[in-house]
C-alpha cells in the first residue's frame, strides 16, 4: 500500500492554489494524495468552491475528502477581525478532521502537510502521532520577520503603529518599516487580535517543519536566516526545518478552455510594449482611484491591459458583477485609447499574460502568487501593495530582490495619475527597467529550473520526504 500524504488547506484561494501545486511532485516521488477540504458551500466564498472544483476535476487520481459540515459556523468577517473567525472556523473542523484521519489504515499517513492559517489543526496529528506540517503560502522573508515579530518589541516599548515609518530591524531582511507589518499589528497590543495574530505565528513553529512557496536563489537570506541558530539569540525557540519547495504557480492555460481575447490583443503588440495592471483576486480600487489610473495611463502614451473589478458590495469574498466602466472611468477613456489599451472586466489569466513576450511591466499588488508569476515572465514590477505581507513584500521586491520600483501614494491612498505616468515611462522607457529586466533574467531562468530533477525545490521536497519518514519511525510509526 502507498504511504499517504494528507494535505490541508485553508479556505482562500490564495493559499489553497499554490499549496495544490504540490499534488504533482508527491504523485511523482511515489506516494498518494489526500485533501482535506472545510465545506463552506454554503458560504459567499464563490471562488474557493470554484477552484476546488476545478483542481479535483483536473486530478483524478488524488481523493478530495469534505469534511462534515458543522452547525452554526462562526462569522468570518473580512474587518482586522478577520483571523479570530477565521481561527475559531478551522478550530471548529478539528473534531471533524481528527475522525477523517483515524477513518484512514493504520500507520498509512506519511505526514500532514496543514495551510499556515490553518495551524489551530496542528496539534489534531501531532496528538495521532502523524508527522505534520506547516505550508506556507508567503515568502520566507514575510515569513522571517512575522515570527521574530513577538521577540523584536517589549513591554512597554512604542506600540507598532506609534513607531510609524521607523524602520525595524529584523534578521535575514532588509529594515521593514513599522508601517508595513500586517494590519493586525497596528492593533493595541492588549487586545485580542494582536494576541491571536502573534501566537498564531509562535503556533507555527510547534511543526516538524514548514514548507515554503519560494525558491533558494530568490530568497537565499531569508532562507538562511531561518536555518540559522542566531535566528532565536536568546535559544527561546527554534525554528522547524525549512524546505523551499517553490515556486507553486498554477500552470498557464489550466484555467481556460478557449484563449482569452486579451491574449489575442497582445500578440498584435510590439515586444515588452504593455504594461498590465492588475491586482488579485479581492483589491478593488475606489473610484477616484481608477480614474487616476486612467489619466495616467492615457497621458503616458504606452499600451496597457488593465483588470478592473466592480466595487465590493458588503462582503468582499462574495463574487462581485462586471464593473460598469463607462461610470467608473473617465468619460471618453475607453474610445481615445481604443487599440492602444485594453480594459478586461474582472479576470485575466494573468500567468498567460505575464509571459506573452508584449508584456514589458507589471504593476501588482504585491501578492506573492503575483510576483513568482512576475518572476516567471521576467517583467519588472511596479510596487503597489494593498493589505496583508503585500507592504512587506514590496519592501523586498525593491530593495532585495532588485524586481520592481515603488508606486508612490499608496499609504496616502491615493495615487494620482501623475505618478502612475512617471513610473510606467520610467519602466518602458528608462534604462531603470532595462537594469530591471536584467536583474530578473537569471532568476526567470533559476525559477524555470527549480523543479527540474536536481534542482533546489525538487530536492527540497525529498528531502521533507525523508526526514518525514524518520520523524515517523521516531514515532513509532514505520
Amino acid at each position: 500500500m502507498k504511504k499517504t500524504v494528507v494535505l490541508y488547506p485553508g479556505v482562500a484561494v490564495t493559499h489553497f492554489v499554490p499549496m495544490m501545486q504540490l499534488i504533482d511532485a508527491l504523485l511523482e516521488e511515489g506516494y498518494a494524495v489526500v485533501v482535506a477540504i472545510i465545506d463552506i458551500t454554503n458560504s459567499k466564498n464563490l471562488a474557493f468552491a470554484a477552484a476546488v472544483d476545478r483542481v479535483a476535476a483536473s486530478k483524478p487520481s488524488v481523493t478530495f475528502h469534505a469534511l462534515p459540515r458543522i452547525q452554526d459556523p462562526p462569522v468570518v468577517t473580512t474587518d482586522v477581525r478577520f483571523l479570530i473567525g477565521y481561527f475559531e472556523l478551522v478550530r471548529r473542523y478539528n473534531e471533524h478532521f481528527g475522525e477523517f484521519l483515524r477513518s484512514m489504515p493504520p500507520r498509512s499517513v506519511h505526514a500532514v502537510i496543514v495551510d499556515s492559517m490553518s495551524n489551530v489543526a496542528l496539534d489534531v496529528a501531532k496528538e495521532l502521532g502523524i508527522p505534520t506540517y506547516i505550508f506556507v503560502s508567503c515568502s520566507a522573508s514575510a515569513l522571517a520577520v512575522s515570527i521574530q515579530l513577538s521577540s523584536i518589541r517589549k513591554e512597554g516599548q512604542l506600540s507598532f503603529k506609534e513607531l510609524g515609518d521607523s524602520p525595524l530591524d529584523f534578521f535575514g531582511v532588509p529594515p521593514v518599516p513599522a508601517s508595513h507589518l500586517f494590519g493586525e499589528m497596528y492593533e493595541d497590543p492588549k487586545s485580542e487580535v494582536y494576541q491571536v495574530f502573534l501566537n498564531s505565528f509562535r503556533k507555527i513553529l510547534d511543526a516538524n517543519g514548514m514548507l515554503v512557496n519560494t525558491f533558494d536563489s530568490l530568497e537565499a537570506r531569508a532562507l538562511g536566516a531561518l536555518k540559522d541558530p542566531r535566528f532565536f539569540p536568546g535559544g527561546e525557540s527554534t525554528v522547524p526545518p525549512v524546505y523551499s519547495v517553490g515556486p507553486l504557480v498554477e500552470k498557464g492555460g489550466e484555467n481556460t478552455k478557449e484563449k482569452h481575447e486579451c491574449l489575442a490583443w497582445l500578440d498584435k503588440q510590439p515586444e515588452h510594449s504593455v504594461v498590465f495592471l492588475c491586482f488579485g483576486s479581492f483589491a478593488f480600487h475606489t473610484e477616484d482611484q481608477l480614474k487616476e489610473i486612467a489619466v495616467g495611463l492615457e497621458k503616458s502614451g504606452h499600451r496597457f491591459l488593465w483588470v478592473v473589478r466592480a466595487l465590493p458590495r458588503g462582503d468582499t469574498f462574495a463574487v462581485h458583477g462586471d464593473p460598469d466602466l463607462d461610470t467608473l472611468l473617465p468619460e471618453g477613456f475607453l474610445e481615445r485609447t481604443n487599440g492602444r489599451g485594453l480594459v478586461v472586466k474582472r479576470w485575466a489569466p494573468q500567468v498567460d499574460v505575464l509571459c506573452h513576450k508584449a508584456v514589458g511591466a507589471f504593476v501588482t499588488h504585491c501578492g506573492w502568487n503575483s510576483v513568482q508569476e512576475g518572476i516567471m515572465g521576467g517583467v519588472p514590477m511596479l510596487c503597489w501593495p494593498l493589505y496583508a505581507e503585500q507592504k512587506m513584500n514590496k519592501v523586498f521586491m525593491v530593495e532585495e530582490f532588485g524586481v520592481g520600483v515603488e508606486v508612490v501614494g499608496w499609504q496616502q491612498g491615493l495615487v494620482k495619475a501623475e505618478e502612475v505616468e512617471t513610473k510606467v515611462r520610467l519602466v518602458l522607457e528608462s534604462e531603470e527597467g532595462e537594469r530591471l529586466r536584467a536583474r530578473l533574467t537569471p532568476l526567470k531562468e533559476a525559477l524555470a529550473t527549480a523543479w527540474n530533477d536536481g534542482g533546489s525545490s525538487r530536492a527540497a521536497i525529498r528531502q521533507f520526504l525523508l526526514d518525514a519518514a524518520d520523524v515517523g519511525k521516531a514515532k513509532g510509526r514505520a
